[in-house]
């Protein structure tokens, strides 16, 4: 008998003839996320993945929630790997039901099974009953229940059988790698860490881009967002974060354009910055955290208007959703005790108190006439921009 990690995969079934590619990706992530962990034999069959550690002192528990965070597995399940033997599977089921009895109690049970190797003589139904029966036998406390169960004995018969009763859901999606790069305009606030995820669950690579406002924005604001893109990391392994100085930019804004249009000018400049850096390095498209109609700068008008500065594709996956959607989903990844500490980012500096929430096109480019040496600035900005390579927190 051997302790395995079973890892389970859904939307990549449909993929087809790219089923492969998707498979060779989620299984390079599965090692990459499990580096350090130690060594372990990683095995495909029938839309299974087997993770096999190689050693005794395996820290099962930690490595499978590890692996939740995976995107592309649906769930995983701490197993026993048996021979495709009946005799051995009524002895290692009992003692697995055993156990459980008597770490948590259980009363009622049932058996599903589902045999893969159309050679072993029994079928599933009959397996599952001789199981049961076998189990009823040696444990009087215990008795069947189809419909309520406490717990169920899965015995899945394959080249070898495989003997489990928990099964822990992950995220699901598509593996991290399979759908291209973007980039995330990453600020300290509750949305675009969720924005990001959402992103990074299609199977799309994370790069992300920080605007910082110096001496306006603290070093503890700084801190925040690399710890935000640490917790991100936890799901894609790792985020490269551009952390460009906006303070002369801000101050230019803030002195030479109406008060009303200053956070649509600001937001301007940020998606221009954002898709030169994304250029750089091979993003294909620019992801906000931006909700409909959520502030002045979220109107229908004014995101018009900010598209209108860029051509490259602008992604806004929380577009349809309110506030308490967004924060579900931020304690789910466990960002949202971050982006609630109390530093500020630079779209709280200089915040004007009436702004414009229908903006014009052509009145906002008149505007930006204005900002002399705007694009010297924009360069010297990108040119001092530190890229800081953020692992997993």
């Amino acid at each position: 008998m051997k302790k395995v990690i079973l890892v389970r995969y859904g939307e990549i079934i449909l993929k087809g003839l790219n089923r492969p590619v998707f498979e060779d990706k989620l299984i390079g992530n599965i090692k990459k996320a499990l580096y350090g962990f130690g060594k372990v034999s990683i095995t495909k069959s029938q839309a299974r993945i087997y993770v096999e550690p190689q050693t005794e002192e395996y820290d099962f528990e930690a490595a499978m929630d590890k692996l939740t965070k995976v995107f592309g597995i649906v769930s995983v399940s701490p197993v026993w790997k048996i021979n495709t033997e009946f005799e051995e599977m009524k002895e290692y089921s009992l003692k697995l039901v055993e156990d459980l009895i008597e770490r948590k109690g259980y009363k009622t049970f049932k058996v599903e099974t589902k045999r893969g190797n159309k050679r072993f003589p029994m079928q599933s139904p009959e397996v599952s009953r001789e199981l049961g029966a076998h189990l009823l036998s040696n444990i009087p406390s215990l008795s069947v229940d189809v419909n309520n169960p406490s717990f169920i004995l899965y015995v899945e018969v394959r080249e070898s059988t495989y003997i489990y009763s928990e099964i822990i859901p992950a995220n699901g999606g598509l593996p991290v790698g399979t759908n291209g790069k973007v980039m995330l305009l990453l600020s300290g606030g509750i949305d675009s860490p969720v924005a990001g995820w959402m992103m990074a669950k299609r199977g799309v690579e994370i790069e992300a881009v920080h605007f910082y406002s110096y001496p306006y924005t603290s070093e503890r604001a700084k801190e925040k967002v690399i710890e935000l893109a640490q917790i991100l990391a936890t799901y894609c392994q790792r985020i490269n974060l551009h952390v460009v100085p906006f303070t002369d930019i801000q101050l230019a804004i803030n002195e030479k354009c109406p008060h009303d249009q200053m956070t649509i000018i600001m937001r301007r400049i940020m998606m221009i910055i954002s898709e030169r850096i994304s250029r750089k390095v091979g993003a294909l498209a620019l992801v906000t955290g931006e909700s409909m109609g959520q502030v002045a700068s979220q109107t229908i008008q004014s995101l018009a208007v900010t598209n209108a500065v860029v051509s490259m594709p602008v992604f806004r996956p929380l577009i349809g959703m309110d506030k308490n959607e967004v924060i579900e989903i931020a304690r789910k990844i466990n960002t949202f005790e971050t982006s609630i500490l109390p530093y500020e980012d630079c779209c709280t500096v200089f915040v004007a108190k009436h702004p414009n929430t229908r903006p014009q096109l052509e009145k906002i480019l008149q505007s930006e006439t204005r900002l002399e040496g705007i694009e010297d600035m924009i360069n010297k900005a990108i040119e001092d921009t530190e890229v800081i390579k953020v692992v997993a927190k």
